[in-house]
């Protein structure tokens, strides 16, 4: 276990989270779920299974690094990488894969995003572990692929075929294409054919083999951060990363490498994922009442109220009546009430409240 690390990306803002996910408070340091941990903080329980402490890395906007040593107490702070702008999962990755290769080159990482649900933890832990098995012995690039359930249109597709080689574990398939999300009628197709899983954008690799791939595939970028060599790990990295952020550019780990690598693999899985994207996807995810309600909130009180999504503190009492599919959500002084079908309006309404009330609420 001591050559697997794991890099969770936590520098996201989660605006379709509004007024819960803040410019200040972003959804991975909440506790969405009512269940007494934030996202962030189950998603470092879920990888103390697969890591030693020390070699878990937390990525995150530098604005968000007291949330982070507040949360994790136990992380050592140097594990929290502080980025001085937003630019997208590939500098992201990049600057991470590289100053864990200078401290092991023989490092295996696995990165995530800090703010999925994962219910079947088990499954997970085993998934992963499958996944290093396979990163350990060749050069290649591996992603979890969610079985889908549904015709899904809020999430990215991966179709693959059989894969090339002889597999030990069945469920690792070659990676064919990337499909962007697609219109509900292609989304019923690819799940007809049986050829596609959702992208999670949990990845699983070596340090080499990404840094190799970043080289080959994406040379300007890879520039920049192996530029960086001998300030890893040591007191001149901080000013470093402030001028490599400066002039990479803003891109996707998918758009930099996933898409034009041919040495792509996927493991299919069933663990109980959501992105937890939007508050439509929170929906399924909490124990509903007899009306179908999903409730988060010690004091709500619901007549004759349907399909609904409240989430509210639990020092407010809440009182609702005759509502069907509709989103109530009260947090820090700020209430919002939003039909289900329209939840994709809330980035409109965030751009809205700035632009007429300013950065206070959002």
């Amino acid at each position: 276990m001591k050559n697997q690390y794991c890099i969770i990306m936590a520098g996201g803002v989660g605006s379709r989270f509004w007024p819960m996910s803040t410019t200040n408070h972003p959804k991975q340091f909440l506790d969405i779920l009512g269940t007494g941990r934030t996202l962030l903080q189950q998603t470092f329980d879920r990888f103390r299974e697969l890591c030693p402490l020390n070699n878990i890395y937390v990525v995150t906007n530098a604005i968000y690094e007291q949330l982070v040593i507040e949360q994790l107490p136990e992380l050592p702070k140097e594990n929290i990488l502080t980025e001085p702008a937003r630019k997208n999962t590939a500098p992201c990755i990049a600057y991470a894969s590289y100053k864990i290769h200078k401290l092991n080159p023989n490092a295996l990482t696995v990165v995530a995003p800090s703010d999925h649900l994962i219910t079947k933890e088990e499954t997970f832990v085993k998934a992963i572990k499958s996944c290093f098995a396979k990163a350990k012995e060749e050069e290649c690039l591996v992603t979890l692929g969610i079985k889908p359930s549904r015709p899904d249109t809020g999430y990215g597709y991966i179709q693959f075929i059989d894969s090339p080689v002889k597999e030990k574990d069945k469920r690792i398939y070659k990676v064919k294409t990337f499909m962007e999300k697609p219109q509900l009628e292609q989304a019923k197709l690819f799940i007809e054919t049986g050829e596609f899983l959702w992208n999670s954008g949990i990845f699983v690799w070596s340090t080499k083999s990404i840094i190799h791939a970043f080289e080959q595939l994406d040379p300007e970028l890879a520039n920049i951060f192996k530029e960086g060599q001998e300030h890893y790990n040591t007191p001149s990295e901080e000013e470093f990363i402030k001028r490599a952020y400066n002039i990479c550019k803003n891109d996707s780990i998918d758009y930099s490498v996933m898409e034009k690598a041919k040495n792509v693999y996927v493991r299919s899985s069933i663990i109980g994922w959501s992105d937890l994207g939007t508050w439509g996807s929170l929906f399924t995810h909490i124990k509903h009442d007899k009306g179908n309600n999903a409730l988060v909130g010690k004091n709500i009180m619901e007549y004759d109220c349907q399909n609904c999504i409240v989430h509210v503190p639990n020092d407010k009492l809440v009182v609702l009546q005759g509502l069907k599919d509709y989103i109530v959500v009260e947090s820090e002084g700020v209430l919002m009430i939003c039909k289900k079908q329209d939840e994709q309006q809330i980035r409109n309404f965030v751009n809205d409240v700035k632009v007429l009330k300013g950065d206070k609420y959002v």
